[in-house]
């Protein structure tokens, strides 16, 4: 098992079945009258958050506790961050402390890889900048895989925000190793220049949402990242989502087994309508209760999955 999770470039096809089927495991656990296992006793866990976050966070706490680990919550509001104490000096405080497991998000891609290289304990990458977000693209196949049946061969449209998107770029990269087929759709100017050949060479382009649609069997709606755009990369709020959004039509358009995701949260009426997202075929909320299973064999694997 590797020892950070840094990447969806990290996983090959049976590190990453290992902890979906590990996942498919600890999910039992949520069924019992007592939610815990005592697999990390005595290990610490450490939610390094540079950003807000909702769903992230307290599914790692979760995770980790479910599995009687230690966790520390850091924040970087109200703590040295705010005096101007670096990365590294945090680092090497919660490695002072004895982290066995850092997990981190921070607005700068690639702070995760830096901080791999001052802490002896695992890394895990729960969202850096505008690069990747690794546990979100394992939850998001976990629940392809559950919903679906399978991963190879499956049709997936991911849809939206790919420029700004960490979440688009690690499902790209590991659905494409699970061997299904990604479509990235969008407006020309939120979809990278070659985004596709530089993550997986299989990885197709649209900019036509609706002639995608009835070919695939996933469709992923990411949010509108309004807070990182600078620019005016579409016309309006109205514009995208006559263009982009999906609705109840667009929806009736999909194959009849189809799913709808999204990785939250949602601007509902821009990206995603309240009757798609409340619809029988979203995974939304299903999603979140699968990342605390997902985040739980991730934790479990790089901490103490050699000691069964």
């Amino acid at each position: 098992m590797i020892k950070h999770l840094l990447s969806g470039a990290d996983l090959d096809a049976d590190t990453a079945t290992e902890i979906l089927d590990t996942a498919a495991e600890m999910a039992t656990v949520a069924g019992r009258e007592i939610k815990k296992l005592p697999a990390l006793r005595g290990r610490t866990v450490v939610n390094l958050f540079y950003e807000d976050s909702t769903r992230t966070r307290i599914s790692f706490e979760a995770a980790a506790k479910r599995l009687s680990a230690d966790v520390i919550n850091f924040s970087a509001k109200g703590s040295s961050v705010t005096k101007g104490e670096s990365l590294k000096d945090t680092a090497l405080t919660l490695q002072a402390m004895g982290a066995d497991a850092v997990v981190v998000r921070h607005p700068a891609s690639g702070a995760p890889h830096r901080l791999a290289n001052w802490v002896d304990g695992s890394v895990i990458n729960a969202g850096d900048g505008t690069h990747e977000h690794p546990t979100q693209a394992l939850l998001d196949a976990y629940t392809m895989r559950s919903r679906l049946g399978r991963l190879a061969g499956l049709s997936v449209a991911v849809v939206g925000d790919v420029l700004h998107s960490r979440v688009a770029r690690s499902n790209v990269l590991l659905l494409s190793t699970l061997g299904a087929k990604v479509t990235l759709v969008g407006p020309p100017t939120l979809i990278p220049v070659d985004i596709a050949g530089a993550l997986a060479p299989a990885t197709d382009v649209s900019y036509d949402l609706d002639s995608v649609l009835p070919g695939v069997d996933v469709v992923m709606m990411l949010r509108v990242q309004r807070e990182r755009m600078n620019d005016s990369y579409f016309p309006s709020a109205r514009e995208y989502a006559r263009r982009y959004g999906l609705d109840g039509p667009r929806m009736r358009r999909l194959p009849e087994h189809a799913i709808v995701m999204h990785p939250g949260p949602m601007n509902r009426g821009m990206e995603i309508t309240p009757e798609v997202a409340d619809s029988p075929r979203s995974t939304i909320v299903e999603q979140v209760t699968n990342g605390v299973s997902v985040r739980m064999a991730v934790l479990y694997l790089l901490l103490g999955g050699n000691n069964r």
